[in-house]
């Protein structure tokens, strides 16, 4: 469905996109991840025709960028992470108005399907309302309402919670979920359990360059031949870190606090190749410490993240946003006009 190849995108002497590579199969919602001014934005940019790429070839269910942008522009719906909404719009003159600049027809957004999407992005309680008296977080819903007008087969969504309240972020996320039957979804978020709950794979850059694209338990698997556990000990913190130090198999061990009185949470990682666990009960059961619980834990998708991106990058973040703030190009031929406010961000800003 998305095809990038050798894509870069360089803003004078400054490369924010450094020759990356990947594919999203139709169907799948993919994680786009990577720490602030690593290309995040500006790589969405480039697929969805807002940028130009320096180098490299991007293809949208078989249609390039570059050469036929108003038919990869039917397929895509974006929503950037300051979302392009005219204020002194109702909800539903805007959603009309995106639907006429994008050339929706009847038979891609009639009124009915525009009243199901205000009803999927739950506002449809404040269709009348002037978008400039709305909250943050109903202007994220309207972001997201106009990114689903035309039925796209791809959408495209850069931190699509940001401002929403708990409840609220539940329900974006299950809507996800939802939209993921129907449609190609790439998710950029720094909110990593939410990338957990709802990617089927992530693709991770750092620096501009691609450093990972595949589930999270497999990257887990190739970033750390040790496995670990989580245990639930009956006794002291200081007595149950004592008796595991030492066990043969056991490379590193960790309280974790306590959720049950008169216990102790502890997370046990073990050398490569190791099996340490009757190692452990033996241990536990000679300095009379009961295990009340022991289960095997996947590496979570913060320690990939952490492991794969722990440079010097964020010292460079600032840069990195300041220059392609400054370097903005127009949008390619045939995009529509840009929003009076910032709209689809033309610098890095995630």
């Amino acid at each position: 469905m998305i095809t990038v190849e050798g894509v870069s995108k360089r803003y004078g002497q400054h490369l924010a996109v450094d020759d990356i590579s990947f594919q999203v199969d139709d169907g799948e919602i993919v994680g786009f991840l990577g720490p602030n001014g690593a290309g995040k934005s500006t790589t969405m940019n480039i697929i969805t025709g807002y940028l130009s790429a320096t180098a490299g070839k991007v293809a949208v269910d078989g249609y390039d960028v570059l050469e036929e942008p108003n038919e990869v522009k039917r397929r895509v719906g974006y929503l950037p992470e300051l979302p392009p909404l005219y204020a002194d719009m109702t909800v539903r003159e805007y959603l009309r108005f995106v639907a006429r600049l994008k050339k929706a027809d009847r038979s891609t957004t009639p009124a009915a399907r525009q009243e199901r999407i205000m009803e999927l992005a739950g506002i449809a309680h404040v269709r009348a309302r002037l978008i400039k008296n709305l909250s943050k977080g109903y202007r994220q819903r309207v972001g997201l309402a106009q990114a689903l007008v035309g039925n796209p087969r791809v959408l495209i969504l850069d931190e699509p919670t940001i401002g929403l309240d708990p409840h609220q972020i539940i329900e974006i996320r299950s809507l996800i979920r939802e939209l993921g039957h129907e449609h190609t979804i790439i998710l950029s978020s720094h909110i990593l359990p939410e990338v957990s709950a709802v990617c089927n794979r992530v693709i991770i850059i750092n620096r501009g360059k691609l450093v990972a694209s595949d589930t999270t338990a497999n990257l887990g698997r190739r970033l750390h031949d040790s496995s670990q556990f989580r245990l639930r000990v009956a006794g002291g913190e200081a007595a149950a870190l004592a008796a595991l130090r030492g066990v043969p198999g056991v490379q590193e061990v960790s309280a974790q606090g306590s959720v049950e009185q008169g216990t102790v949470d502890l997370r046990v990682a073990t050398a490569a190749g190791a099996d340490p666990r009757r190692a452990i009960f033996g241990a536990l059961s000679k300095a009379d410490l009961p295990i009340y619980l022991m289960t095997a834990m996947d590496y979570t998708l913060e320690e990939i993240f952490l492991q794969l991106t722990t440079t010097d990058a964020a010292a460079g973040a600032a840069e990195s946003a300041a220059a392609e703030s400054a370097a903005a190009e127009p949008p390619p031929a045939g995009s529509a006009p840009p929003p009076p406010a910032s709209g689809a961000a033309a610098g890095e800003a995630g």
